[in-house]
């Protein structure tokens, strides 16, 4: 009961804070083509680790190296020191977490093996790296004392970038045998074991020669390890064996938006917290092992404080004292288009929006709003391929990188042409959580493709990314584009109006979007209907600063402007029929899915399109071919208004 008051004691002292403030395969076992000695080797530690209940002599070592949301680098972080003299063996214990994004084999952890001496030191010398994975075409292993040919593993990749990096993850058992003279190194986790056996004595690289003791240590990539123990004290000492208390926490996973209804369980149900113990010990603990209050409340809209309290020791008791965390979010009373789960949890891959067709010299113009994951790669990722998907020109992601076809096979990002600032990641990678997104995706109709990303951070600064040139194209005619995300989540929230439709005529305009000569821009978004038929969108046409209107065009079949020598725009509009009864139209159009393009012909005319997609099935179509008082080509360009109705653009 006593940790039950203190847990209620925080909440009240947290609330009454908040409200002050106003506030390829390759992932199967492989039997590998190697000597018999190996092959046994293999077999035989296999067989042991399945029945083996422990490891004699292991002592308890609590610690974590690598950043618990994986964005940890090469070289970054390093596990202590562990001394093996000669004729010895070292065993140690821990846990490795495998990015469940990860997409290269390498992004697990490299064991080092060395000399005597401090990495830095005047006399440090490397025998070499083996990592976990074992890839023989890459460079799972180095070092001028590392012999390749001495590696045998049960799971093998062809590239870095096959499938089965996750089959490396659990509780790895590492040995470093000196016994036999040699040197032996097995790593396994009851699923994939890899084994290096050197028959032949090492080099003593100490600059003392009678020292033979080497040193060996971790070093994580994209991963993190939670160590467990050693038979080996390390240089420093043990990490405690007694229990610890918890000094701190940050939440993970919190959703930006919690639809109104939503209750505290639901909508946090998978929200973890990385806790920072005593003697640098860190663990990630689940929602169930946390207890969540939300301040004010979670019953009317708007933004709320998120109070997440955690009362246990490292090993399950009660806390002297609980460690608190807060995070901010928005209760809404309506849910725009997601595309992933907004808590960030769905996989590289795990979601795509629909595939739109990008015809030969046309740019198809598409905004929404990022929420980045914890690394630089958790961002929007846009694909370009074929209608069905079986040839793909280019994967385009938001960090300046990417690949695919074009480019004669090199990597996307040498072709592209950054704004600037992504050099500082940390920064950047800040400014997209809830980053303004809007992209430009352009067929140039002769093999080759453009993409624009402009992204307005929420730093205030605007990134620009250009992919120019993507060449092969192998049928312009087959083009599309589709968005999919990584780790993140994307929403289409971009809205012209107020959503109850009281916005009136010419009171809310769209960004002004310049259409070049010889080419088609279009836009597409999801139409909110009034009560009349000119309640619904309005393409306007003009120049850059809005002095020369060229045209105005409503959805209804009319419009005005000085085009076509002062002729009613209605009377110039080619609809595709059904738009006369306008009861039946005028229901089709709310919740329409409307596409409009605009051609600038470069002679002094243009042509606009709508498509309208209405709620009725039915597809209607408008026509305006001709526009023929554009007095600039060179600067002409196209935006919407609305007329008691709101647009919400997809």
């Amino acid at each position: 009961m006593r940790h039950l008051n203190k847990i209620a004691s925080v909440f009240c002292a947290a609330a009454l804070g908040m409200l002050a403030l106003s506030s390829c395969e390759g992932g199967d076992l492989y039997n590998v083509d190697a000597p018999d000695w190996l092959s046994a080797k293999i077999d035989s530690i296999a067989n042991a680790q399945k029945t083996d209940e422990g490891v004699e002599g292991l002592e308890e070592d609590v610690y974590t190296v690598g950043a618990t949301d994986y964005s940890t680098g090469w070289w970054a972080q390093f596990s202590k020191y562990y001394q093996i003299p000669e004729g010895e063996k070292w065993v140690a214990q821990f846990n490795l977490n495998i990015n469940p994004a990860a997409t290269n084999t390498y992004k697990n952890f490299a064991l080092i093996i060395c000399n005597d001496e401090d990495r830095g030191a005047a006399n440090y010398k490397e025998y070499g790296a083996i990592r976990y994975d074992n890839q023989p075409s890459g460079n799972s292993e180095w070092g001028d004392y590392i012999d390749r040919g001495q590696v045998a593993s049960t799971l093998t990749f062809e590239t870095d970038t096959d499938n089965g990096v996750d089959k490396l993850g659990g509780t790895v058992t590492l040995s470093i045998d000196r016994t036999s003279g040699g040197l032996i190194v097995t790593m396994t986790n009851g699923t994939v074991t890899k084994v290096y056996n050197q028959t032949t004595p090492l080099v003593n690289l100490n600059a003392d020669p009678s020292n033979t003791t080497i040193r060996a240590f971790l070093v994580p990539e994209g991963s993190f390890i939670n160590f467990l123990g050693s038979t080996h004290e390390p240089i420093g000492g043990f990490t405690s064996k007694e229990d610890k208390q918890p000094l701190s926490m940050e939440l993970n996973g919190v959703p930006k938006k919690v639809l109104q209804g939503t209750t505290l369980e639901e909508a946090f149900a998978n929200v973890t917290a990385t806790v920072q113990f005593e003697q640098e010990v860190v663990a990630i603990v689940p929602a169930a092992d946390l207890t969540f209050q939300a301040v004010p409340d979670m019953n009317s809209v708007g933004t709320k404080t998120l109070v997440a309290v955690y009362n246990k020791t490292y090993k399950g008791e009660g806390a002297a004292q609980p460690v608190i965390a807060t995070a901010t979010f928005q209760v809404v009373d309506k849910m725009f288009t997601t595309l992933g789960a907004p808590d960030n949890s769905t996989a590289f891959w795990g979601a795509h929006s629909e595939a739109i067709k990008v015809a030969p010299k046309e740019t198809f113009v598409s905004t929404f709003t990022n929420y980045a994951g914890g690394a630089n790669w958790n961002n929007f990722v846009i694909v370009l391929a074929s209608q069905d998907g079986s040839t793909e020109y280019g994967v385009l992601r938001a960090d300046n990188w990417g690949w695919g076809t074009g480019w004669g096979g090199e990597v996307l990002s040498e072709k592209c042409t950054p704004s600037g600032g992504q050099a500082d990641w940390g920064a950047w990678l800040a400014a997209m959580d809830g980053a303004k997104v809007t992209i430009y995706v352009t067929n140039n109709g002769d093999g080759t493709a453009d993409v624009r990303c402009e992204m307005l951070g929420t730093d205030g600064k605007t990134y620009t990314q250009d992919y120019i040139g993507l060449n092969t194209v192998t049928d312009p005619n087959d083009f599309y584009f589709h968005l999919t995300i990584d780790g993140c989540h994307l929403e289409f929230d971009d809205v012209l109006g107020a959503e109850d439709n009281t916005t009136g005529f010419w009171g809310a305009h769209s960004p002004y979007i310049k259409v070049p000569k010889g080419q088609t821009y279009t836009r597409r978004f999801r139409n909110y209907a009034g009560g009349a038929n000119w309640n619904n969108f309005v393409l306007v046409l003009t120049n850059a600063d809005g002095s020369t209107e060229y045209g105005v065009l409503r959805a209804d079949n009319w419009g005005w402007g000085t085009g076509w020598a002062g002729e009613e725009l209605g009377s110039k509009c080619t609809p595709s029929g059904g738009q006369s009864d306008w009861g039946a139209w005028l229901a089709a159009m709310d919740e329409s899915i409307v596409t409009v393009s605009v051609t600038n012909n470069g002679n002094g005319t243009a042509d606009v399109r709508c498509v309208m997609l209405g709620s009725d099935g039915q597809t209607y179509t408008q026509d305006y071919i001709g526009l023929n008082t554009i007095t600039d080509p060179d600067n002409f360009f196209m935006h919407f208004t609305i007329d008691g109705c709101h647009l919400v653009f997809e």
